[in-house]
């Protein structure tokens, strides 16, 4: 079933079903005994149970009778008989259709359906063209402005038909809020609007004024094009030597001429009159944001209690930024009172580490003595022990004691040497 009506909504919408109008609906099926045929497949033949496929989607609002659809005052999403249980639906429907019901005999209910899936997706497409629409004169229409304004640009490829454009307005005035539609007037809500705008006195003037433009428009350019053709008819004329005619041709062409200048003089005088309108409006938009705001500041205003709470809340707050300062000045005081140093046990401190630190460089001086000292010691008896034995002659024997001896002391005075540095060191 669902993908029978699927492949229903999909025939409408490519305008494959027939119709007696003279473009194909879109959004409205014709259920009648020439539907099977249309649907008819070369391969597949024509569609069985079909008179079951559509009473099928009526029960869930995926068809909807066209007249119900166009006259009732409650939006399609409102919960109504159709949201009954299925097997009352079904004795419902038995009772609406007789010959056919639910489980009788399998006949095409007639009359024409509105499809709900392809009524919201070119409504969708409404609602894209025109999200930023902030001028009121590009927010009003008439009903045929809208219709030659829009009929070709939400379908891509296709053209909606007068009924289409019928359901498009009613669906998108009740069930979708995206604008107010009286049967004559169209009015988009604007980005500045708050709520959905009522159809005034005032737009229907405005639609008029627009309708009146654009007819204006639509005969300045056959007027133009008779023009040109007046002036190549005079020029053929001349280049025949048809006197007669040249002079028919710049007549009738300057008849023609006047006639166009009227209507440009017409058309500038309203253009500058929907000008007018579109600039009193933007003043009365100003003018409500200025009364508004004038609003927010009173409340405000009423808010902070007048100039004289607000002084007197400055007045409170210098008295009490002056106590903080004088806590904080009194905080100070004490504290610095409290961190009072004795100078002279401070001076005594610095005369001892200065005394400690002159007995380290003393000592490490002395050290540096006893060492070079020690130096030199061990040095004289390296150079003793290298002396040359002296020559025997005679008193080989006492020369060698002396030298001896000699050797010796000179060893005593080194150990002294070192037994002096050993004390210095210790």
């Amino acid at each position: 079933m669902n993908a029978w009506r699927r492949a229903l909504e999909r025939a409408a919408w490519d305008g494959r079903i027939a119709t007696t109008a003279a473009d194909p609906n879109h959004l409205v099926i014709n259920v009648d005994g020439k539907l099977d045929g249309a649907l008819e497949h070369k391969q597949f033949g024509r569609p069985l149970a079909l008179g079951t496929v559509v009473r099928e989607a009526v029960s869930v609002k995926g068809l909807l009778p066209l007249q119900d659809f166009l006259k009732s005052k409650e939006s399609i999403y409102h919960r109504s008989w159709t949201d009954l249980p299925g097997n009352l639906v079904s004795w419902v429907l038995s009772q609406v259709w007789p010959t056919g019901g639910v489980q009788g005999e399998d006949k095409l209910p007639g009359g024409e359906f509105v499809v709900a899936r392809n009524v919201e997706l070119v409504a969708k497409s409404l609602a894209d063209s025109v999200s930023s629409t902030t001028s009121l004169l590009d927010s009003i229409f008439s009903k045929e402005s809208f219709y030659r304004t829009f009929r070709e640009t939400l379908i891509s490829g296709k053209v909606l038909s007068e009924t289409d454009v019928d359901v498009l307005l009613v669906f998108s005035s009740r069930d979708k809020g995206l604008l107010s539609y009286n049967g004559k007037v169209v009015k988009f809500n604007r980005t500045t609007d708050n709520n959905k705008p009522a159809i005034t006195e005032e737009d229907a003037a405005i639609a008029s004024l627009k309708d009146l433009i654009e007819h204006i428009k639509r005969q300045i350019m056959p007027l133009v094009a008779k023009v040109d053709a007046l002036t190549a008819s005079a020029k053929e004329a001349v280049a025949r030597n048809d006197r007669l005619s040249a002079l028919a041709a710049l007549k009738t062409k300057k008849i023609t001429e006047a006639s166009l200048e009227k209507r440009y003089a017409t058309l500038s005088q309203l253009e500058q009159v929907a000008s007018k309108i579109e600039e009193a409006a933007d003043h009365v938009q100003l003018v409500k944001v200025l009364e508004g705001s004038a609003g927010v500041l009173k409340s405000l205003n009423l808010k902070v209690g007048g100039a004289e709470r607000a002084e007197e809340v400055m007045a409170n707050l210098r008295e009490q930024m002056s106590e903080v300062d004088e806590v904080g000045n009194i905080v100070t005081t004490a504290a610095m009172e409290s961190s009072v140093v004795d100078e002279a046990e401070i001076d005594d401190e610095l005369e001892e580490m200065a005394a400690q630190e002159k007995l380290k460089c003393e000592a490490v001086e002395g050290a540096g003595k006893a060492e070079e000292e020690k130096q030199e010691a061990t040095s004289v008896v390296d150079r003793l022990g290298h002396f040359p034995a002296v020559p025997e002659e005679g008193g080989g024997e006492a020369r060698q004691q002396q030298q001896s001896v000699t050797k010796e002391k000179a060893t005593a005075s080194a150990t002294e040497g070192v037994r002096k540095l050993s004390l210095v060191e210790a």
